[in-house]
C-alpha cells in the first residue's frame, strides 16, 4: 500500500504517519505495522464477511494522523511489513504465515512493539503462534482482549470464536499456564458454556457495565502486574455501535470509547506490551470512517506510549 496524506509542511513539527511510515527494512528502534487480511474465521463463525477490507481501512485512517517526540524525529521508526492474506477457505496455512512473520518482526533488533491489523480475531491465533515462538524458557505472559466476547468457542472448525480456546489447549497440551483476562465482556452476548468454560480456566473478566475508565485502568494494571510480557488484543466489537458500526456484531451497548482508549494506553504503559492486534474492522459496514478511526487511534495511543 501507498501511505499518502494531508502534508502541512516539512520537517517533524509538520508530521503524520503517511510521511514517516517506511516499507523497506526495518532499522533501529522501531514499531512493526502487519496485515493479516481474513475474514475467514468470521464466515465460519457466520457472522459477516468483509473483516479481510480492515488492514487497509486502518492504515488510510492512520496516514494522516500526526505524530510527536521520537517517532516525528525519526530517532523511532515505524516500518510496515505488508500482509497476509487468506487464499480461499484455507485459513490454517495464513495463520501459520502470519506467525512466522510476526515471530520475525519481534525478534528483529529494534522492535519496541508489533501491531498486526486485523482481519477477524481468527488473527488472535496467528499472533499467539508468532508470540509463543518467540519468548525466552520462563517469560511469564498473558493476554488481554478488550471484547464483549470470550471467543472460548469449542467448534469442530477454528473460526473467530474460538482462537482463545485454542490458545489454551496448546498451552495445555504443552504443560504450560494460560493467563487470559477480557474486559468488556457482555452477560447478553455470551452463552452460560462461554462463562462456565472461563470460569474453568481461569479466566479474569470485567463486565461492559462495570468498564469504567478507572475500572479497567485498575483492570490492566492488577492483569499485567507479574507478567514479564503482555499481548494486548482489541475487538472492535467492544464499542458502542455508534462508536464501531463498522463490526460484524454491533455492541447495543458496549464500553465507552474513553475507557477503552484509557485501558490501552495503561497497557502501553507497563513497559511490557510486546504484541498487540486491532480486529474485526468491516468497512464495508462502516459510516463515515468510524470504526476504521477509532481503531486507529488505539494503534496511535500505544505506538506513542512506546514511541
Amino acid at each position: 500500500m501507498e501511505w499518502t496524506g494531508r502534508v502541512d509542511g516539512d520537517g517533524p513539527q509538520h508530521a503524520r504517519w503517511h510521511q514517516v511510515v517506511r516499507q523497506d527494512e526495518a532499522a533501529g528502534e522501531h514499531v512493526t505495522l502487519l496485515g493479516f487480511a481474513s475474514d475467514e474465521g468470521v464466515r465460519r463463525n457466520r457472522g459477516r464477511v468483509g473483516a479481510a477490507e480492515g488492514p487497509a481501512a486502518l492504515r488510510g485512517a492512520l496516514a494522516s494522523m500526526s505524530v510527536h517526540e521520537g517517532l516525528a524525529d525519526g530517532t523511532v521508526g515505524i516500518f510496515d511489513g505488508g500482509d497476509v492474506a487468506v487464499e480461499g477457505e484455507d485459513l490454517e496455512s495464513a495463520q501459520a504465515e502470519m506467525g512466522r512473520r510476526i515471530r520475525a518482526a519481534l525478534a528483529a533488533d529494534g522492535n519496541l512493539l508489533t501491531v498486526v491489523l486485523g482481519g477477524g480475531h481468527e488473527t488472535a491465533y496467528a499472533s499467539y503462534l508468532g508470540l509463543t515462538s518467540v519468548l525466552e524458557p520462563g517469560t511469564t505472559w498473558g493476554v488481554l482482549n478488550l471484547d464483549a466476547h470470550f471467543d472460548l468457542r469449542d467448534d469442530p472448525r477454528p473460526s473467530s470464536g474460538t482462537p482463545f480456546r485454542q490458545m489454551a489447549l496448546a498451552q495445555q497440551a504443552a504443560g504450560k499456564d494460560f493467563r487470559y483476562a477480557v474486559a468488556g465482556i457482555s452477560r447478553h452476548a455470551n452463552t452460560r458454556i462461554l462463562f462456565e468454560r472461563a470460569e474453568e480456566l481461569g479466566v479474569e473478566f470485567l463486565l461492559d457495565v462495570d468498564s469504567t475508565p478507572e475500572r479497567i485502568v485498575d483492570f490492566v494494571e492488577c492483569f499485567a502486574g507479574d507478567l514479564d510480557v503482555l499481548y494486548l488484543t482489541v475487538d472492535l466489537d467492544v464499542l458502542p455501535a455508534a462508536v464501531a458500526p463498522g463490526v460484524s456484531a454491533p455492541a447495543a451497548l458496549g464500553v465507552a470509547a474513553r475507557a477503552i482508549v484509557a485501558a490501552v494506553s495503561a497497557a502501553a504503559r507497563t513497559g511490557k506490551l510486546r504484541l498487540m492486534d486491532v480486529v474485526e474492522l468491516n468497512p464495508g459496514l462502516d459510516v463515515d470512517s468510524r470504526t476504521a478511526r477509532i481503531g486507529a487511534r488505539l494503534i496511535a495511543d500505544a505506538v506513542a506510549e512506546v514511541g
